[in-house]
Parts: structure tokens; C-alpha cells; sequence
């Protein structure tokens, strides 16, 4: 965090158009062109409080006839017409402790078997989280310790405005009297207890209650001098007090536009330019530009169901207004939920075990809102728009990065990073450029190969988070399908029938079993040359390759020599998932690290076994991670050029352990998996000529999007196929040569059978394979 405390004096004293300019780049620097907001649905559960804030209507004493406290049923009933509305945040809002005050709250509370409203609230939220899957965020009041223990596993978030840290509002004449849950002392120590629970938190500042510029200064010194020790205040709320008839401050000067605009651009120069800075849009209609100017970057929750129950009197903006609005302010409109992405992205700090995984089902890579309900491998139909729209004008940055990839120069990661991450019309405008590229590369023939998968066993002595392919022993019956291991004399004949129905090629992968060793493969490849000479093996992922080394004891280098000499012609390029070892170490801790997976394929180049490369995403990783995967990929190629493609594989999450256990995502939106193969084009262009598209795990729409965005390559008929389907795929097992064809024919571009290495399929005979020396 920054240090101001040399510039509070010219905070107070500078002009406003300045500062509004300085906190404007820094908001820029750390949100860029995004202003979010979240879905959600409001709860009030109880309307009942033992505080007399001067200038609230929420609040009321009890009332003839009507119930203290929402029912059970009325709670998930509210939540459940948010989830219908696309909603993903329930916000909970309540007063504090009424049944210190109130008989009828202690008496409600005693007839439904509760000790206390916090009890209350634990099991709506429990509700609502179980039963609909919103995300709950709490605004109880007044916590101790063991209550926010307690409402953390059952929310996401919570939060408690401080409003002012003047003692003097307190006091009696000012609008904090009477009410002893909102002494600024006694909340800031709540705060404070809520960072050593590491809840995600909001907080904020209500301005023109009677504070002063220089007491609002000191009440945000006193929040960022908490979030600098525990990190956990995720959003700062800057409100403006808004005058409300019924109230002892009915006739109370509101603050002008500028006063807000003011304490806007000093939270953001106190606070830096990570920090989520809001005002809600609802209280300010007409004036969003400038708040915008002002340097915040999210616009608070939004409710399309439910009206704003503490200030009733003004009604939430319509989504697509708010949009057109932030539009015309010259930023992009997103979807968050309750918690901001970089706490998602930390969500095994931030998030209890049995929170967390109802999180990873709402977002997407970045943190933000899925904005789909697309699913790799299962869905057939694709969101069209705005994805396939090109847009007429891309920012400045995007423009450049695209010309720099034009010119085949090596984008920086944090650039490969905007283009994965890009939204609304940016998405089409990188689509367009990478087919572009695509087309000046390889033209408009869209290639396959006719072939046959042969997963060989599908027992396995490693634990990847991510396969739900493999069984841990011959005696193992759990998941989709029972263990087994294919004799060689099952294997051949596969290929034999493969030949009979014109296949060029058998692709051959399984699990790592425990008694196979590298004389396993070598005789597989000696058995199927002998039966079938002419078929291309491709086979034995880098982890086997290795693992068959180990047990011979011998080189990798010697070894891929023997399978060379044995008939094998390349190698898939699996077992690569993200090369990160960060993201290796959650989702598959026991296999290859980064360096050793590509020393096995710089191995395979230089003996002249050329290999695919592939990128599993859509589980833990984010855009950054997917980045420098590819950019290890591109300078693996830069030094062999013995990639022969570039295989985008989209998680399929349905059986993945890791996902049944609710440590990933969901797998992709459709948007993201759209972008992993319109970037990888803009990357690798230059380098590595093609990109393949999986109809198994896309989906033969969602591929031919693909084919439109920079891939031209739509793999093979497969016959079989056993890891995406163990996954919980439904997109078959086999690709009809002539359906294949009409699907490319469908989107005017020209079909061409292949070979493995990309020759003709007749030309098999005429293509090698020249591996390029390391410089």
C-alpha cells in the first residue's frame, strides 16, 4: 500500500480535476478498462435492530402483525427467484442484535430453536448455499470471534461499513447516538477480527453525516493500516448519505457531487491501485461517468429481483443501462460474484472447505463470473454472440499487441494474458485476427486424420488430480469403468482392424501401470510392424517415455532411439496439463515437473521423433499460467521446430476426482476455450503451423467456431476413445469421415485428409521429418 501520510495536506487542499486524474490512472493501472458488479438478490432477515441511527428507514420497532424475522422458507424462496434471474450473490442485511432489545426477536428466535439472531442467520445461509447455490455475503452487524468462525462456513464474505471513525458522531446530538454497535472503535476492532479469520471483507465510508475531509482521511488511514496487516478487506464503499423523510435527519444538507467525487479519488490514492474501490450507481443516476473518472472500479450489487431495502426510495439501474452507462465512461461492464477474483483465485486461504467449491461453479479463470453454462466435452450448444462479433475498434493496447504477434515477435506474458482474458468485442476482434493469421499460414483447408485411439490399460501408479481415466490396481471398480489392460495380441489386432477401415495412423496412450516397463513399449511398436508396416505409430506421452527409461535404466535419449528403431514414428505431446509447476503441484503433484516434461520432448526432436504439444486448462490455472505455457511451447519450438501442432484440450471436469472433490472450476467457459485457440494461432504463429481443435471435448459447433478463430485442424476420427469419455464427455467415441467433412464444408472451407506429420494422406511416402538443431 502507499504511503500518504506526507500527502493528506495536498489531498485536502488540491484541486479536484487533478486528483481525480492521478486516482483515475491508478484505478487504471490496477483494473484497466473493467468496472464490475455483482448479481445478487437481497435478504433482509430481520428489519429489527437495538441501534437508532438518525438516518436510517430500514430499521423499524416491531410492528403489529408482521414477523420479526424472515422464515426459512421465505429466505430460500427470495434466493431461489435470484437464482432463476442469473443471480449468484444472496447479501444478507439485518439488524444488530435485536433480540437484545426486542422480546417479540427473543421469543421468534426461541420458538424456531435459536439462541441468537447470528444463530439465525448461520442457517439461512447454510440454506440458501446448500439449496440453490448462491453465494452468501453477510452484513450481521457486530461479530465476535466465534461467530465469525461460525458464519465463514456458511458465506463467502461478509462485511460491516465503518462510516466514520469520528468518536464525536457518537456522541449525543450526533447520528450514531444511541446505537453502541456503530462506535468506530468497537467496529474497527470487529474488522480486525474478521482479518485474523481471514473472512474476505467490506467495508466502507458513509460521507455527509457531519464528518469532516480530514475525519473521513483518518477513518480510511485507519482501514488500510488493517488490510496492510491482514489482507482480507477485499472492497472499500464510498456512499453518500441520501436525506430520508420519517428520519431526525430528514432536513440534513446531502453532499454534493464533488464531495463524493472527492473521497472516491482519496480512497484510491490512499488505498493504491489493487484495491476494489465502489459507490453504488443506484444512489447517483445521471452521474456515473464522473464517479467512474473519480477512479472506482465496481459498481457494488445489483439486483434484477429485489429492490435496494435500505434505500427503497432509488431503484437499482437496469443491467443493460448500467452497461450502455459504463460503456459511454469508456470501461467494459463484468461480472464478478461476492468475492473479488483475486480472493477467488486464493480461495483455499480465503474460502472455508465447504464454501469453496459452490465458488469454483460460479467463476470463471479470472475470478470473474462465468458467463456461460457451456460445458466441455457435454454441451452441444455454443453462445454466439457477442464471441463470433467483430469488433469495429480495438483499444490501443490490443492493437498493438496484435501487430507485434503479426511480426512474429515474442509477446510478453502479461500480454498473453489480456488476449485470454478478453471480453465482449475484443474476443472477436482476436478471433478475426487469428484467423487471419490461420489463413495466411495454411490457407482454408481444414485437415483431419483417419485414426484409432488405443488406450491400452487404464490402470495407472499416479494420482493426477484431473484423470478420472485411470484405476490404481487391477482390483480397483470405482468410477465409470473397471480396470484393464489390453494383451499385445488385442493390441494388434485393434491396428489390423484400424488398417481394414482405412486408418493411417493408431494412437496409443494408458496409464502408467505398475509392472510395465520400457521393453512394454518397444514391444508393442516391434508387434505392430511386424502386423501392419505401413501404420504410423503415434504414441507413448513424455511421462511414459520417461517412466519406460527409468526402468530400463537407461538415457531418454537411448531409449526414444530403440522405439525410433521400433517402428514408432511421433509422440503425442500430453501429459503437459499446464507447465507451471505451481499448477502441477495442486492438480497432478507426483508426474513430470515443467523442466522434465520438456527435456523428454526437446529429447524426442533431436533424435527426429517429432511430437504435438497440448495445454489442459480450465481447472485452477488462470490466463497468466495458460500464458507462459505457451510461451514455453513457442520457445521449445524456436529451438527444434519438431512441434507438429498445437492441441487446446479443454478440462472435462464431471468425473475429475479434484473436481468431485470441489478443488477446480468447472472447466471453461466457452468463451475462454474459443480464446485458448484463438491465441495460441497469435503465439505460435511462425513457429508452429497448426492448430488442432477437439470435437470430442468441443463439440463438433463448438469446433467449427474454433475452425472460424485460428484453428485449422479438426483431429481425428479417433474409433475410440476412453480418457475424455471416462471424464464424463458425451460428445462419442467416433467421427464419421463423411460427417467430419460436411461440418467443415458447413462453414465454406475445404476438407483434406492428413497424415500424422501433416502430409497428404496419399503423400505418406514423400513426407519426413527434419528435426531443426538447437542453436
Amino acid at each position: 500500500m502507499p504511503d500518504v501520510t506526507h500527502t493528506l495536506d495536498e489531498m485536502m487542499s488540491s484541486d479536484l480535476a487533478p486528483l481525480m486524474a492521478r486516482a483515475s490512472a491508478l484505478r487504471d493501472e490496477g483494473h484497466g478498462d473493467r468496472i464490475s458488479f455483482s448479481r445478487k438478490v437481497f435478504i433482509p432477515l430481520t428489519q429489527l435492530c437495538r441501534d437508532v441511527c438518525h438516518y436510517c428507514t430500514f430499521a423499524h420497532p416491531p410492528r403489529k402483525g408482521e414477523a420479526a424475522f424472515l422464515t426459512l422458507d421465505q429466505v430460500v424462496g427470495i434466493a431461489r427467484a435470484g437464482q432463476e434471474a442469473g443471480c449468484r450473490e444472496a447479501l444478507f442485511t439485518l439488524g444488530d442484535k435485536p433480540e437484545r432489545r426486542y422480546r417479540q426477536a427473543r421469543d421468534e428466535l426461541a420458538q424456531m430453536g435459536f439462541g441468537s439472531t447470528v444463530e439465525y442467520l448461520a442457517a439461512a445461509a447454510d440454506a440458501v448455499l446448500r439449496e440453490t447455490g448462491l453465494l452468501p455475503h453477510l452484513n450481521p452487524g457486530i461479530l465476535t470471534p466465534a461467530e465469525l468462525a461460525m458464519l465463514r462456513a456458511r458465506s463467502v464474505s461478509m462485511g460491516i461499513m465503518l462510516e466514520t471513525s469520528a468518536e464525536r458522531l457518537s456522541l449525543k446530538g450526533g447520528p450514531h447516538y444511541g446505537s453502541p454497535d456503530k462506535l468506530p472503535a468497537t467496529r474497527l476492532a470487529m474488522i480486525e477480527d474478521a482479518g485474523k479469520a481471514l473472512v474476505p471483507f467490506t467495508s466502507g465510508l458513509l460521507i455527509g453525516i457531519g464528518e469532516t475531509r480530514r475525519e473521513r482521511l483518518d477513518a480510511l488511514i485507519a482501514l488500510r493500516d488493517l488490510h496492510d496487516r491482514y489482507g482480507h478487506i477485499q472492497e472499500i464503499i464510498i456512499q453518500n448519505f441520501r436525506a430520508k423523510p420519517g428520519t431526525r435527519m430528514a432536513d440534513a444538507p446531502e453532499p454534493t457531487l464533488d464531495e463524493l467525487l472527492w473521497t472516491i479519488a482519496v480512497t484510491r490514492l490512499i488505498f493504491g491501485p489493487e484495491m476494489n474501490i465502489q459507490s453504488p450507481p443506484n444512489l447517483n443516476p445521471g452521474h456515473l461517468a464522473p464517479l467512474v473518472r473519480a477512479g472506482l472500479n465496481d459498481w457494488g450489487g445489483v439486483s434484477p429481483v429485489t429492490p435496494d431495502h435500505v434505500n427503497p426510495e432509488y431503484r437499482w439501474p437496469e443491467l443493460d443501462a448500467l452497461a450502455e452507462q459504463t460503456m459511454l465512461a469508456g470501461k467494459t461492464l463484468v461480472e464478478r460474484t461476492a468475492i473479488y477474483p483475486s480472493y477467488a483465485h486464493q480461495s483455499l486461504r480465503w474460502c472455508d472447505p465447504a464454501v469453496r467449491p459452490v465458488l469454483l461453479n460460479h467463476v470463471d479463470g479470472s475470478g470473474l463470473a462465468r458467463e456461460d453454462t457451456w460445458l466441455a466435452g457435454l454441451s452441444e450448444d455454443v453462445p454466439l454472440t457477442p464471441v463470433v462479433r467483430r469488433h469495429d475498434k480495438a483499444r490501443h493496447d490490443l492493437g498493438n499487441i496484435l501487430k507485434r504477434a503479426e511480426r512474429q515477435e515474442r509477446l510478453e506474458p502479461e500480454e498473453i494474458a489480456r488476449l485470454l482474458d478478453a471480453r465482449g468485442g475484443d474476443v472477436g476482434e482476436i478471433c478475426a485476427a487469428a484467423d487471419a493469421l490461420r489463413a495466411a499460414v495454411v490457407g482454408d483447408d481444414v485437415t483431419y486424420v483417419v485414426n484409432r485411439n488405443i488406450n491400452y490399460t487404464n490402470i495407472c501408479g499416479f494420482g493426477c488430480g484431473f484423470c478420472a481415466f485411470s484405476k490404481s490396481s487391477s482390483r480397483s471398480n470405482a468410477g465409470r469403468d473397471r480396470p484393464y489392460t489390453l494383451e499385445l495380441d488385442e493390441i494388434v489386432g485393434r491396428v489390423v482392424e484400424a488398417r481394414a477401415r482405412g486408418a493411417s495412423e493408431v494412437c496409443l496412450q494408458g496409464g502408467i501401470h505398475p509392472s510395465y516397463t520400457g521393453q512394454t513399449y518397444l514391444d508393442i511398436c516391434h508387434a505392430i510392424k511386424a502386423a501392419v508396416p505401413d501404420m504410423h505409430i503415434h504414441a507413448f506421452s513424455p511421462l511414459e517415455i520417461w517412466q519406460g527409461a527409468q526402468t530400463l535404466g537407461i538415457s531418454v535419449s537411448r531409449f526414444l532411439e530403440q522405439l525410433s528403431r521400433a517402428g514408432l514414428g511421433s509422440l503425442p505431446g500430453t501429459a503437459a496439463e499446464i507447465l507451471v509447476d505451481e499448477v502441477r503441484a495442486i492438480i497432478c503433484a507426483d508426474k513430470l515437473d515443467t523442466a522434465t516434461w520438456l527435456s523428454v520432448v526437446e529429447t524426442a526432436h533431436k533424435v527426429g521423433l517429432p511430437t504435438t504439444s497440448t495445454m489442459m486448462f480450465g481447472h485452477v490455472e488462470t490466463p497468466l499460467d495458460q500464458a507462459r505455457h505457451l510461451l514455453q511451447l513457442r520457445d521449445l519450438q524456436a529451438r527444434t521446430g519438431g512441434l507438429t501442432e498445437f492441441v487446446p484440450l479443454p478440462f472435462v471436469a464431471q468425473e475429475a476426482p479434484l473436481y468431485r472433490k470441489g478443488k477446480t472450476r468447472a472447466g471453461p467457459t466457452f468463451r475462454e476455450a474459443l480464446l485458448v485457440h484463438a491465441v495460441a494461432r497469435i503465439v505460435l504463429f511462425g513457429l508452429v503451423d497448426n492448430i488442432q481443435t477437439s470435437w470430442v471435448k468441443m463439440g463438433l459447433s463448438g469446433a467449427a467456431l474454433c475452425l472460424q478463430s485460428g484453428a485449422n485442424d479438426l483431429g481425428g476420427v479417433l474409433m475410440d476413445e476412453s480418457i475424455t469419455r471416462a471424464a464424463g464427455a458425451r460428445h462419442g467415441q467416433l467421427m464419421a469421415t463423411a460427417r467430419m467433412e460436411d461440418a467443415i464444408r458447413g462453414i465454406g472451407r475445404t476438407p483434406a485428409r492428413r497424415t500424422t506429420l501433416y502430409g497428404r494422406a496419399e503423400q505418406l511416402a514423400d513426407h519426413a521429418f527434419a528435426p531443426v538443431e538447437a542453436a
